[in-house]
């Protein structure tokens, strides 16, 4: 079969099922579930971002930026619930990939997943970092700025969001059922907070703020107007992540089939309802041009300040709540993104594709340990050092890619094993899963040119990975020195640098010829080099 070859949906049902000290956990049920993907969606999406988005791009139309992401997550998750049903094991979309389109495409899945919790990880972190400032602030405890921002930010390092990335690593490595309990407790608050806000907030919205709903496009792509809706959504779209972090713990959940997509659609709903509600209070009872600025990293606080004739005077203590119930709902989030991206690295490995050292579980703890260590290092680092913006939008894109290649899998599956078992099937077949295609490939295309770059040369760097080990090791085919289809791989190679000096360009293009050219100049290095490498693996094949 070559690198197109599928791993047997039987096998994976089988590897599900082991049993002793090198398995994971059956721990989890429909609630735990829930509240494991409300726990990643209700985050930096919520307590961030929104004030960013409404002040540069949507304005109180920025129920309509969630409206739109929230329409491509739901194609996506009822594409998620059927493969969920259907293959209940560690993985997420790697393993579905595996099973339906073959190895070639399950490792450029799995190593947009990789990047995207990495991403996301770290931009939940940097927030977490500016709200403790905050919080200590308030006590009369003062940081230095030097500490807690990165070099690009005007700080050296930002010790806080490393810590508190190595501080959830370690919760994780002790064992999935006492971070599910905690994780569970961390949800119950943040809802109630978050409920309470929006209860309190609706006596003082004020409906001048809504005029206008959707304000005049400025000219430039993106910012107001339709385009600026569509770039809000894409931009929020990270924070639905949740169902597909969901859809990794299959292997530790009691009753996968029928439980995961419980809990991929119920979080999803819920979600959903709680972000439109929110934003509608937020602008209401703020004018959207308020969350400008730094200011807008912390929109709670903004509308706060404006309920009323008192202001946040009259509610000291509901600001308080809520400066608390963000620093502890930003740590689920980074821990359950931290739990995602260790399954998806430990099926990788067990399939071959990567070593085998990270396949390891731990003999105590019953938990990927060396997986949760190594992310621990990585998003630690790059929590330290990279800034929030960045990662932000690395998210969004890398998000969206991992769900327009799960739409695409329902309709591989339907039409090559239509009568495997499954609990649920996703409806309106080929409707909905060419709607969420379409909706989030649309997305893509409105975020920045900078957002492409960093993707297309992180695919480069993984295909690499997979040229160099995973295509010689693969459990499926070893030891065969040269694998059907393997042209493909250089042909996918040469497009991928290609497509990297393209978007090098568009980049430049986009933000003027007088601004830095460092990306420009990375792109075109990765271009050059690889389009050079996967020309030299062709003739010489």
């Amino acid at each position: 079969m070559g690198i197109f070859i599928r791993k047997p949906i039987s096998q994976l049902v089988s590897e599900a099922s082991e049993t002793g000290s090198q398995s994971l956990r059956r721990v989890l049920g429909p609630g735990s579930l829930i509240a494991l993907g409300v726990g990643v969606i209700i985050g930096a999406g919520l307590f961030s971002i929104t004030g960013t988005v409404a002040s540069a791009y949507t304005g109180p139309a920025i129920t309509l930026a969630f409206v739109v992401a929230a329409i491509g997550c739901c194609f996506a998750g009822l594409c998620y619930a059927e493969f969920a049903s259907m293959i209940p094991v560690a993985g997420s979309a790697y393993t579905y990939a595996y099973a339906t389109m073959g190895e070639l495409i399950a490792w450029i899945i799995g190593w947009d997943l990789v990047l995207e919790y990495s991403v996301a990880a770290t931009t939940v972190s940097i927030s977490w970092s500016r709200y403790f400032v905050v919080v200590l602030e308030d006590f009369g405890i003062h940081l230095p700025p030097a500490l807690t921002a990165c070099p690009w930010d005007g700080g050296i390092v930002n010790l806080p969001a490393a810590f508190i990335v190595v501080a959830m690593s370690l919760f994780l490595v002790r064992g999935t059922k006492g971070s599910s309990v905690l994780n569970g407790i961390i949800v119950f608050l943040k809802v109630a907070v978050i409920a309470l806000f929006i209860g309190l907030g609706w006596r003082y919205i004020d409906q001048a703020n809504y005029t206008p709903y959707l304000p005049q496009n400025t000219g430039v792509l993106g910012e107001f107007g339709f385009s600026g809706v569509m770039r809000g959504a894409a931009i929020v779209f990270f924070a639905f992540l949740g169902f597909d972090a969901v859809s990794t713990a299959a292997q530790e959940t009691k009753n996968p089939k029928r439980d995961m997509p419980i809990g991929i659609l119920g979080s999803l709903l819920v979600c959903t309802v709680l972000y439109m509600l929110f934003g509608h209070v937020m602008t209401g009872v703020a004018h959207y041009t308020e969350f400008a600025c730094h200011e807008g990293i912390a929109p709670v606080a903004i509308a706060i300040r404006h309920m009323g004739e008192g202001g946040a005077e009259a509610f000291p203590w509901l600001n308080r709540a809520i400066l608390l119930a963000i620093l502890f709902g930003y740590c689920s989030v980074i821990m359950v993104t931290l739990l995602a991206q260790s399954r998806i690295f430990l099926s990788m490995s067990r399939d071959g594709l990567l070593p085998p050292f990270f396949s390891r579980i731990h003999p105590r703890f019953r938990t990927p340990a060396h997986s949760n260590v190594l992310f621990m290092g990585v998003v630690a680092l790059m929590a330290a050092f990279v800034p929030a913006e960045v990662a932000g939008e690395m998210t969004s894109i890398g998000t969206l890619l991992a769900f327009t290649l799960v739409c695409a899998a329902v309709l591989v599956v339907r039409r090559t094993q239509p009568d495997a078992p499954r609990s649920f099937r996703t409806p309106w077949v080929p409707l909905v899963p060419v709607l969420g295609i379409l909706t989030c490939l649309g997305l893509m295309l409105f975020l920045p040119a900078d957002t492409w770059i960093r993707l297309v040369v992180w695919m480069l760097i993984g295909l690499d990975i997979y040229v160099g080990y995973g295509l010689k090791r693969s459990h499926l085919e070893p030891g065969v020195a040269k694998r059907r289809g393997a042209w493909l791989i250089n042909a996918l190679g040469l497009g991928l640098a290609v497509l990297c000096v393209v978007t090098g360009f568009w980049h430049q293009q986009t933000v003027g010829w007088s601004e830095s050219k460092l990306l420009l100049v990375i792109a075109t290095v990765f271009a050059v080099s690889h389009f050079a490498y996967y020309t030299w693996r062709w003739f010489r094949s």
